[in-house]
């Protein structure tokens, strides 16, 4: 969903707490164990909004920096940071899929992560330049009605849904950042002609919404049999009221497949930061316990990946998705725009 960008000021605690070497999961975050004294710092957000509020706030209280958010989409935000380069006002940028961290990463803007923090992140959550962490996790879903499309007729691989019988059976938000992470996983598991045939079938196949959750609202209504989205917008309507997501299901496609492709939110600290210490302390508290704690209990549905925090209960465990095991500094949204454009669908 594309955000306007506007500045949201985090209340800072009334008194400004020194912080020492302490953990993420203690009372007083840190970075490269200095103390922080209070300060500001600027995050270019394209996360969950309630999320990174949730974290601001919890942040900012502990340690006394005030946290002003600006929120925008993975793309808009990305292409913004390396337009302003050296004048950024970016002290840390948070996105939900990594295609976009990329972007900022090839442009050179990003300082290397604090040793403390990467050590909270698993390997196949961040990537191998050491340039950002993994700070949220999405896993790749077909959404389907089992009015339209029988357990017994579904897709054996993502792959499948560009074969003729497919066409007008699925459907897809092309223009998202979210979908296009998804092709980006494609192209780097299976090159660049096999991406191109299935984008070619997908054009021919598939019906195009607006949105993830345009798309799971037309399956449960029945409009098309099935659609490829992220899980946690069929999990987030079932907490609630469940009206746009009661007559679908979640299929996993596992085995390592493309369809199981598990989309890496980023954080990164920009070389430009005014306050880096506190841009670092920031990072490494929402990879900890106490900031992984927060997207566990809250009301985003997605996978926490850092210190060990468990999913939230509802959702299927996050190593048993059999997910492709892919660098997500590889994923490339320069090359997937042109192949998508190429193909008609953006």
């Amino acid at each position: 969903m594309k955000r306007l960008l506007r500045p949201a000021l985090v209340a800072v605690a009334v008194s400004t707490l020194a912080l020492t070497g302490c953990t993420a999961a203690s009372t007083a975050p840190s970075a490269s164990g200095d103390s922080l004294a209070g300060g500001s710092i600027t995050v270019y957000n394209a996360q969950h909004e309630e999320l990174t509020q949730a974290w601001a706030d919890a942040f900012s209280k502990e340690s006394g920096v005030t946290v002003t958010l600006r929120n925008g989409s993975d793309s808009e935000l990305g292409n913004q940071i390396i337009q302003e380069g050296a004048a950024s006002p970016a002290d840390v940028f948070l996105t939900e899929n990594s295609p976009a961290m990329s972007l900022v990463d090839n442009a050179k803007l990003f300082a290397p992560v604090d040793a403390g923090t990467l050590a909270q992140v698993p390997a196949a959550y961040k990537p191998t330049t050491g340039t950002w962490a993994g700070i949220a996790a999405r896993s790749t879903v077909l959404v389907y009605n089992p009015s339209l499309l029988p357990e017994a007729d579904l897709p054996a691989s993502l792959l499948d849904l560009e074969k003729p019988e497919w066409k007008d059976k699925w459907a897809a938000s092309p223009s998202g950042a979210d979908f296009q992470a998804i092709v980006s996983a494609l192209l780097e598991e299976k090159g660049t002609a096999a991406t191109e045939a299935w984008l070619a079938g997908m054009k021919a196949n598939f019906s195009e919404y607006k949105g993830n959750s345009t798309v799971m609202k037309a399956v449960n209504a029945g409009e098309v049999p099935a659609g490829v989205i992220y899980h946690y917008y069929w999990f987030g309507d079932q907490a609630g009221t469940g009206e746009n997501s009661s007559n679908a299901k979640l299929y996993y496609f596992k085995k390592e497949d493309p369809g199981a492709f598990v989309s890496v939110s980023g954080g990164g600290v920009l070389k430009t930061s005014k306050n880096a210490a506190a841009a670092q302390a920031f990072l490494k508290f929402i990879t900890g316990t106490a900031g992984q704690s927060i997207l566990q209990t809250g009301t985003s549905f997605e996978y926490p990946v850092g210190s060990g925090v468990a999913a939230h209960p509802d959702l299927p465990a996050l190593d048993t998705l059999e997910a492709p095991t892919i660098d997500p500094s590889k994923l490339n949204s320069a090359e997937v725009t042109t192949l998508m454009t190429t193909a008609g669908l953006i």
